[in-house]
């Protein structure tokens, strides 16, 4: 086990925190554009697999950086725990930006929103934490939401609508397992192994789906690659300057900047269905947000 270091006093600069956050919502919207766009003309696994590479890189820079190196940063006591949770984030990206080709950046947008109200579902059997009935009532509403989103009802059903809501299951499970690991490990070991286990699996799958690239897909390679990297950092920063449940609220932009990009790029368009569903998912997630910080 590592040492436990020395905590940082938060500041918790509300305005900073939010501006970030506001941010990171439109880095990461344009990362969905840019990754619906490389998927739709090559291989998922491909694609993934680059932006892994740039992201192993790039927790590799860092922990030289870090005080002891990367043998420091890399020491654990949960391997085997940090190396599923890496996996597991690297799959669930595949199966979103999949869903992203399939189903449009609004419908796959609208229905992953639910997943703070599936991280609230799942802390008790996975972390052992109290829920609430109130909190019950707010994620039965939000999957509420979400078959009004799917409408199974309505004519033959569509399978592939699933696809984002399995995303949102894994990456739920993910930030679960996290925070678990957050027992033990630093927020930087956990990002340092999140990026090699993630680039390992991943090279192992999508080396054999590897296909020439155009020069002009190679530049949004390389921005989905950036986007990637910053997104991270200003998420890390934002919760650097204030408390998670003061911003956490405006992370729902994310919804709001995929579906502009959506409208203006891809010509999607947003179903009435669409926009009631999610509106019940943000107000149900805004609530049990709400209620948390209550109890704080």
């Amino acid at each position: 086990m590592t040492q436990p270091t020395a905590v940082q006093p938060q500041t918790n600069n509300v305005s900073a925190g939010i501006l970030l956050m506001i941010a990171a919502t439109v880095v990461f919207a344009l990362q969905d554009g840019i990754s619906r766009h490389l998927a739709g003309t090559y291989n998922t696994y491909m694609v993934v697999m680059i932006r892994y590479w740039f992201f192993a890189a790039f927790v590799v820079f860092l922990a030289t950086r870090s005080a002891g190196g990367i043998r420091a940063t890399a020491r654990t006591s949960q391997p085997f725990l940090q190396i599923f949770r890496g996996v597991l984030l690297v799959a669930e990206i595949c199966v979103a930006v999949y869903g992203f080709t399939l189903l449009g950046l609004i419908e796959s947008q609208a229905v992953f929103i639910v997943y703070p109200l599936l991280v609230a579902a799942l802390s008790g059997p996975v972390l052992g934490e109290r829920v609430g009935w109130r909190r019950w009532v707010a994620i039965g509403v939000g999957l509420i939401g979400v078959l009004i989103i799917l409408q199974p009802g309505m004519g033959v059903f569509n399978p592939v609508a699933i696809i984002p809501f399995l995303s949102a299951l894994m990456f739920a499970v993910y930030g679960l397992l996290t925070r678990y690991a957050a027992r033990r490990d630093t927020t930087a070991t956990s990002f340092f192994w999140t990026g090699i286990a993630g680039s390992v699996a991943m090279t192992a799958v999508g080396i054999w789906y590897w296909e020439p690239m155009s020069q002009s897909d190679w530049f949004w390679m390389g921005l989905l690659c950036l986007s990637g990297v910053s997104g991270h950092w200003l998420l890390i920063k934002c919760y650097e300057m204030a408390e998670a449940s003061a911003v956490q609220p405006f992370a729902y932009f994310h919804l709001v900047w995929a579906a502009m990009l959506g409208i203006a790029v891809f010509g999607e368009v947003v179903r009435t269905n669409v926009a009631i569903g999610a509106g019940i998912i943000m107000a149900a997630g805004l609530f049990t947000l709400w209620r948390e910080r209550m109890k704080r």
